[in-house]
């Protein structure tokens, strides 16, 4: 790892490993700074290294680099300075988003090169088989893989940004507006997977906030603008979930919008129920859930006519015929008939969940129980003059399909409505959040209930009927399909009536003997008969028979007196027996009473004594805390002296809370020391400066002094040297003209010199030949 006395200088030789090529070992050099526990206070240059540190994690596309990287730089700065961790993710999430979109740009076939199902798979064996045996090699292969790395760590950077900002009440901002990008990334580039994988972790961390509700710096639900947030965040995950048409998803989403308005105990805002309740609508329509669109149809009615006050008066219209004819499409026939007891439970279930997502109130004791169904919610448009509102036409079909009794000549009225209805409909001009109202939409479910309507009064006024007679009583469908409607009516008990394919005829009626309709004709039946027997044989009054009951006068006296004296015996005995069961229950509520005041007093003096027990514990406790609070004041002075004492304790302290107090203490003093060192470091840099560009002028001017006093001595040396020299001359000519009278005499001992030295020579030769011996 390498050290660095300032951040500056890390930097800068992260710059000079880029510039030679090696972004990697830059990279690493940034790294080690950024997680050493050298630099653990926030400082200016650390904002600058972690700018280019998240440029090269980008460049490189290390993400498990840039999440350690954050993190580090998330516990610095949080408590300091949270806006320059705001400002470096901003600047990784917009790098990001460059890159891919740089790749796209480049790539000219982007559905091929964003075909992969998840983007947080590694590539399987079976592609790479493929890739390698296959003739893929291609614009298509190099686009796919010069793209989809890119949006792979895309998605990388959204999952560490939300890891990096959850659950933190000082970015909850920051948070949900990385929630919306990462939102519109799936919507852009349809990311079905990866859409449910961010409502996952969004969910967690929401579940996680709640399940550590003592944790530091958490968001609080409570206050508004954080509600807000939250909430805006899951109405834009329910828009997107239904834009992708991820039905369950977006279920889930307002179970999540829904669990969060209960969690806070509060009513969120018109505006975002209005959305709430229009996707209930798309949601509940897909599902075939008709009751509870009909129902979402009715709350969001109820919005708009209470808060929209610039809603007109056709829109208002065309949003009622929605909620009427949603109500109509709804089942005239109970589903639960004929289901068993485990699927009633599991439908009661369902529709109790349901019914809380649009707001009903359902008793909870199963006596009490209202469920919603088809007749409350008309009665409730009633009410509330719901049907009053819509369209005439709207108004027309409700009347005939609900209210008359026309078997032959309803399908003749009810077709110009419906044809008139299919193409009514549009955009809300003054409701912009209401979607689109179509009530084209309704069709099919109106024919089936026409169709319903007129099987049901067919069946009370005709015992039977050809089936060519009734495919033209109901022209919307073919026969088949009106035979699978009939047969799921007679399932739920709406109508009864048998198909005979052998003689072309629908019987109608059930001839069991115990169903309602034919029990009740014969019990009419029977009445008549009995009335009609009376009128013709009227009953014949019978004699009087007062003598023979007074000739039996005297037997019966005696019987009755017989028997109320066995009466009062046995009135007595039951007396008796009654006392007795008094008296042994007056035993036995006493023997419990007492009991009772034994055990009570038993339990009085366990409590006396736990009491005891506990005033003891609690006593030992105090002087334990008395104790470690002396000697924690003790620390205290020891470690910070009486003055600091005395301004820092304020209340009882505790040995951990001297440690953390001393601790700051000297971290405090140690950041107050190192500030004082720059200080003084700097004022000697600027006095040293100072210094020298004075000393500058000062330096030269002596120099040029120094220079004008060498010119003149060396100028008076060489005079000194100069007369020197002429006096050296004037001597060696005087030495010259005393010397001179010797020369003669020099001359001849020099020749006289030569010729001994010339007759020595031949000396030596001669004795060297041997022909001259001196002996």
């Amino acid at each position: 790892m390498s050290t660095f006395a300032k951040p500056e200088n890390a930097l800068k030789r992260a710059e000079e490993l880029i510039h030679v090529g090696q972004k990697q070992a830059a990279l690493q050099a940034l790294h080690d700074l950024i997680t050493s526990k050298r630099y653990r206070s926030w400082q200016k240059p650390l904002e600058k290294i972690m700018m280019k540190y998240v440029e090269l994690c980008v460049d490189l596309r290390k993400g498990r680099f840039a999440k350690d990287g954050l993190i580090q730089y998330r516990i610095v700065c949080q408590q300091v300075n949270v806006s320059s961790l705001e400002e470096v993710i901003k600047h990784f999430m917009k790098l990001s988003n460059e890159k891919a979109e740089q790749a796209r740009n480049q790539a000219q076939t982007l559905d091929d090169a964003l075909d992969v199902e998840d983007l947080e798979a590694d590539k399987r064996p079976e592609d790479l088989m493929l890739s390698y045996v296959s003739g893929e090699k291609g614009k298509d292969r190099s686009d796919r893989e010069l793209v989809t790395p890119w949006f792979k760590f895309l998605w990388e950077t959204y999952r560490t940004v939300l890891e990096i900002l959850r659950n933190n009440s000082k970015l909850e901002g920051l948070y949900a507006m990385t929630a919306h990008k990462a939102f519109q990334f799936c919507k852009q580039y349809k990311r079905t997977t990866e859409f449910r994988r961010l409502c996952e972790i969004i969910r967690n961390h929401l579940a996680n906030l709640n399940k550590y509700r003592d944790q530091r710096d958490r968001p609080d639900l409570t206050a508004q603008e954080s509600l807000q947030l939250y909430l805006d965040t899951r109405v834009d995950q329910l828009k997107i979930a239904t834009e992708l048409s991820l039905w369950q998803e977006a279920f889930r989403s307002v179970e999540d919008i829904h669990g969060l308005m209960s969690m806070v105990k509060r009513t969120p805002k018109p505006s975002v129920l209005v959305v709430y309740y229009a996707k209930l609508t798309e949601i509940f329509w897909i599902s075939d859930c008709h009751l509870y669109h009909a129902y979402a149809w009715f709350k969001l009615f109820n919005l708009q006519k209470s808060y929209n006050k610039n809603l007109s008066q056709k829109d208002l219209q065309l949003i009622a015929s929605s909620v009427l004819l949603a109500a109509l499409s709804v089942s005239p026939y109970d589903h639960k008939y004929g289901a068993s007891h485990f699927e009633l439970e599991n439908e009661k279930d369902r529709n109790l969940r349901i019914a809380n997502l649009v707001n009903f109130s359902l008793d909870s004791k199963r006596e009490n129980r209202e469920m919603p169904s088809r007749a409350s919610l008309l009665s409730e448009l009633a009410a509330k003059g719901v049907i009053s509102c819509a369209s005439q036409e709207v108004k027309d079909l409700y009347n005939l399909l609900e209210h008359e009794f026309l078997p032959l000549d309803l399908v003749s009225k009810v077709q110009p409505l419906l044809s008139k209805i299919s193409k009514t409909g549009g955009k809300l001009s003054s409701a912009p959040s209401v979607p689109e109202v179509l009530l084209s939409q309704y069709l099919p479910t109106l024919e089936k209930l026409t169709a319903l309507r007129i099987l049901q009064q067919a069946s009370q006024i005709f015992q039977s009927m050809k089936i060519d007679m009734l495919s033209k009583m109901i022209p919307f469908f073919d026969f088949a399909v009106v035979e699978k409607i009939s047969v799921d009516a007679v399932k739920h008990n709406f109508v009864a009536m048998k198909v005979n394919h052998l003689s072309g005829a629908v019987h109608f009626g059930n001839m069991d003997i115990e169903s309602d309709g034919l029990s009740n004709h014969l019990s009419v039946l029977a009445d008549s008969l009995n009335e009609a027997r009376s009128l013709i044989h009227p009953p014949v009054k019978k004699p009087s028979r007062l003598g023979e009951n007074l000739m039996n006068l005297a037997t019966t006296v005696e019987k009755e007196h017989r028997r109320l004296l066995a009466r009062k015996s046995i009135i007595e005995k039951r007396k008796e027996d009654l006392e007795r069961q008094i008296l042994e229950k007056e035993k036995e509520e006493e023997l419990k009473r007492l009991s009772l005041l034994k055990k009570s007093v038993d339990d009085e003096r366990l409590r006396l004594l736990n009491d005891v027990k506990l005033r003891e514990q609690e006593r030992i406790r105090q002087q334990v805390l008395e104790n470690e609070r002396k000697e924690a004041e003790k620390m205290l002075e020891e470690k910070l002296g009486k003055k600091k004492k005395k301004t820092v304790i304020q209340g009882d302290v505790t040995k951990q809370a001297v440690m953390e107090l001393a601790l700051n203490e000297q971290l405090k003093e140690r950041q107050e020391l190192e500030k004082k060192l720059q200080k003084l470091a700097k004022t000697m840099d600027y006095l040293e400066r100072a210094k020298r560009q004075e000393e500058v002028p000062l330096i030269e001017q002596a120099f040029q002094k120094r220079l004008e006093e060498e010119k003149i001595l060396h100028e008076q040396e060489q005079l000194r040297e100069i007369e020197l020299s002429k006096q050296h001359h004037a001597g060696d000519l005087l030495e010259k003209n005393r010397l001179s009278r010797m020369l003669d005499h020099k001359v001849c001992i020099v020749a006289s010199s030569f010729r001994l030295d010339i007759l020595a020579l031949l000396i030596f030769l001669l004795v060297i030949k041997g022909s001259y011996d001196p002996f």
